[in-house]
């Protein structure tokens, strides 16, 4: 009878380990995108499907696809139809017709549109259907929107966060873990290019924002920015009196770096990185469902950046972080 118990222990034990070990499998999530009018389509899709790629992240797969796409912005419709084409035949990415069809198929999205101005329509149905989102940059087309963008996850319940990749960059956070004493200034400069239908810094200028308040965190109370054709000096005072500068480039061969400034020694980003670094943060918030990134200091980096916009059209006069803010709430609510 001792023999018979100890096989069905046995037999128990081995059921239990491939069941896990299918549940292990069953588990790889099924990633949609929304937006397929950027590189970055190529960059994520590369890192989840291809198990050839040096730097894969397996557990996830990009499965299902929704194309989008602007016809007023130049880098939308020249290029989405190369990078869909690039899904289909080299990934095997199914599209659909609809978000709410790509909802109700995949796990997770990945709201990847090069148009800021669209996120917020376009991420309404993903938010209805309750599946976790990760928002490319920008956030948004405009300060308005993604306050209602927060507000909006916050009423239906439902994890996102946005960020460029240079907050994970594995350079930045080397710098982040230097003892130079607590930091006082923050240098951050990068590239900085306008697009027309987007406010000044919201293009390309979030990526250097992002690394500056990678370093700083969050605490901005007022803004000056002084602008040319080629060049912006954005300088922005924090509590305590920390002060944190950004400088956006648009001419000569436009690098990126953060230096930090402690009490005992200064810290230097060194090299670079790549997409894998967000990518693997993605693929963490999408089984947990904590994002590395509150909405708070993503509402506070987009009023950073709305507020070098009002310091430029009043001449390079400081602004406060708290009335741009106040004045897009009010308008949230005079549109209502």
């Amino acid at each position: 009878m001792k023999n018979v118990w100890l096989c069905f222990f046995f037999f128990m034990v081995a059921t239990m380990i491939v069941m896990a070990q299918n549940t292990d499998t069953e588990q790889e999530l099924k990633i949609g995108l929304i937006g397929l009018d950027t590189s970055h389509v190529i960059a994520f899709t590369q890192l989840f499907n291809d198990p050839n790629n040096p730097k894969h992240i397996p557990g996830a797969k990009v499965t299902l696809a929704y194309k989008g796409g602007s016809p007023d912005l130049e880098a939308s419709y020249t290029r989405i139809d190369g990078f869909t084409e690039r899904l289909k035949n080299e990934y095997g990415v199914e599209l659909v017709n609809s978000i709410d069809e790509l909802c109700s198929r995949v796990d997770a999205v990945m709201l990847t549109s090069v148009d800021g101005r669209v996120h917020l329509e376009q991420v309404k149905p993903v938010f209805q259907a309750k599946k976790r989102v990760f928002i490319d940059k920008p956030l948004a087309g405009s300060l308005v929107d993604a306050i209602k963008i927060a507000r909006l996850a916050k009423e239906h319940d439902v994890p996102w966060f946005s960020s460029s990749s240079y907050r994970f960059y594995s350079s930045l956070t080397r710098l982040c873990k230097q003892d130079v004493g607590p930091i006082h200034t923050v240098i951050s400069y990068g590239p900085c290019h306008l697009e027309p239908h987007h406010p000044d810094l919201f293009w390309y200028g979030v990526h250097p924002t992002e690394a500056l308040y990678t370093v700083m965190g969050k605490g901005c109370e007022t803004v000056s920015r002084v602008s040319t054709p080629d060049t912006d000096v954005i300088t922005g005072v924090w509590k305590e009196g920390r002060v944190g500068v950004l400088v956006g480039l648009r001419k000569g061969p436009l690098p990126h770096q953060v230096i930090a400034f402690g009490e005992t020694g200064t810290a230097y980003q060194e090299d670079g990185g790549d997409y894998a670094e967000l990518a693997q943060e993605v693929i963490q918030f999408f089984k947990t469902g904590v994002p590395p990134i509150s909405p708070e200091e993503t509402i506070e980096i987009f009023a950073f950046m709305e507020s070098a916009d009002e310091s430029k059209r009043q001449g390079g006069k400081p602004v406060r972080l708290e009335e741009v803010i106040a004045n897009a709430e009010k308008q949230i609510a005079e549109d209502k």
